[in-house]
């Protein structure tokens, strides 16, 4: 695990931004904490950003769901994945950070898809169902009657 700061100016802290915005995409974040800071007169957001730096070497090997799952499903992953899409462009974040292709296969093979049911999917929490459970299931009851 690996820690690094980054102070930008709130005024002309542009070149600072851009470089916080390229370490967070080229690195496995843990967490990120920001702070306001004024001091002086001006002010200044404080990142502290805790990553890991590669560890095992070993990386994950996508999975093509296309072929793992029978033709249905992949039709009902793709719709779910296209809502995901849309709900992290709305809020300006990681689609995986809605949920991950694997916990979209989980719910795709589900019969039925309610609140209760993606509870049952590991790495689904209430807080991810508050948030976006109700947009999985409205767009899902919807593409059924078409």
């Amino acid at each position: 695990m690996q820690i690094k700061t980054f102070t930008i100016p709130i005024v002309g802290g542009e070149a600072i931004n851009e470089d916080l915005n390229l370490f967070l995409r080229s690195h496995k974040v843990l967490e990120v904490e920001k702070q306001l800071v004024l001091a002086n007169g001006s002010g200044f957001w404080c990142f502290c950003i805790t990553w890991m730096d590669g560890g095992t070497g070993v990386e994950k090997e996508k999975t093509d769901y296309k072929k793992v799952l029978d033709e249905a499903t992949f039709k009902r992953f793709s719709h779910l994945r296209d809502i995901r899409k849309r709900l992290a462009q709305e809020e300006a974040i990681p689609a995986y950070a809605i949920f991950t292709d694997e916990e979209l296969a989980a719910l795709a093979k589900m019969e039925e898809l309610t609140l209760a049911s993606m509870k049952t999917v590991k790495g689904i929490g209430e807080k991810k169902i508050e948030k976006y459970g109700k947009h999985f299931i409205e767009k899902d009851t919807h593409a059924a009657g078409e």
